[in-house]
């Protein structure tokens, strides 16, 4: 059996103290090493295959190298589960775990949760939602590095990363602008969160730089569902002046908006063009035509979280900052997919 090689077996090798081989392998602030020592105990470490304890390391520094990920429904949330991706890939990349904690919206659970958190000693949080709202930080909680994933909140010390609501409506009703047409539908959401408001505000914001009238009659509220998106479509397409292409407020309500144009004779997209929202794949790409849609960036927005998170606990800074002073918070672009359900408008509409 080979025989583990030790911090002591580099110190021989390069010559040097055990202290010397530390410093220089954990890059220790303030400690006097020249650059040709510092080479000397990194080759040496290289030739042994020498790997610092990871556990003896996070003992010393009082670091567990473990973040949670807690959240009310995100691990249950398919189109969410990027995020958990994306946080999980870049913590493992910079040699941490991040553990999943996920309380279904309970109270109760949540405070289990908590209960994990401080028990395991995890070294910072991320406070997740499986869609983007604004959030309250638990009291509990106040104490530890916490970066706020898909979610903000009127306390605006906690750094936040979110979508860009606002500019991914804009691009989408873009495509459909780009495309000529003129008479532009909007199916939004009945519910009062960021992504409603955001989405409606891209919606007006895109008309109004190409000098197109936003016309009230244009924009139907519903249920963000399939059903949702059925019934505006038809309240749409059945109107004097119909739209030629539609904004969806996410791929579900598209779904909808075929079923509805499928009922009146319409194709996809000669006869009616429609943008979504969301990119949840098994829809858009399951959609004849495929669906133009919007992609939330949730991978991005679950590495940036971590890379956030680890670099707040690295820097030792109080978390969170002082009263009156504001974290980073950021609004993370949101790319069209283009497919296949959108086309100009026929001659005469």
């Amino acid at each position: 059996m080979r025989r583990t090689i030790s911090i002591r077996d580099v110190a021989t090798e390069a010559g040097v103290s055990i202290t010397t081989v530390s410093h220089a392998l954990n890059n220790t602030s303030g400690a006097r090493i020249n650059d040709a020592t510092r080479q000397r105990v990194l080759a040496a470490a290289t030739r042994l295959g020498y790997a610092p304890n990871k556990l003896a390391q996070g003992l010393r520094q009082q670091r567990t190298q473990v973040l949670a990920l807690l959240s009310d429904r995100i691990a249950t949330t398919p189109h969410a589960g990027r995020i958990i991706l994306g946080a999980q890939e870049t913590a493992s990349a910079h040699g941490w775990v991040v553990l999943l904690l996920n309380t279904g919206g309970e109270a109760e659970l949540e405070e289990r949760a908590i209960n994990a958190i401080f028990q395991y000693q995890i070294d910072g949080v991320l406070y997740a939602t499986m869609y983007h709202r604004q959030v309250s930080v638990p009291d509990r909680l106040a104490g530890l590095p916490i970066v706020l994933l898909d979610a903000s909140s009127a306390d605006q010390r906690y750094p936040s990363v979110v979508p860009d609501e606002v500019g991914g409506g804009r691009d989408a009703v873009h495509e459909l602008i780009a495309a000529g047409h003129r008479r532009i539908g909007f199916t939004t959401n009945i519910d009062d969160i960021p992504a409603t408001h955001g989405r409606h505000t891209g919606y007006r914001q895109a008309l109004a730089a190409a000098g197109i009238p936003a016309h009230p009659d244009l924009v139907v509220v519903e249920e963000s569902d399939t059903p949702g998106g059925y019934r505006a479509t038809l309240e749409l397409l059945r109107r004097p002046q119909p739209p030629t292409g539609i904004f969806c407020f996410n791929d579900r309500m598209a779904m909808g908006a075929y079923r509805a144009a499928h009922e009146l004779g319409l194709r996809i997209p000669e006869d009616l063009s429609i943008v979504g929202f969301d990119n949840q794949e098994l829809i858009a790409d399951g959609l004849f035509p495929g669906l133009t849609t919007v992609a939330l960036p949730h991978y991005d927005m679950g590495a940036w979280a971590v890379r956030t998170l680890i670099d707040i606990i690295g820097a030792g800074a109080e978390q969170p900052p002082p009263h009156g002073e504001e974290s980073v918070h950021v609004a993370m672009p949101c790319p069209v997919v283009r497919r296949s359900s959108v086309a100009p408008p026929r001659p005469g509409r």
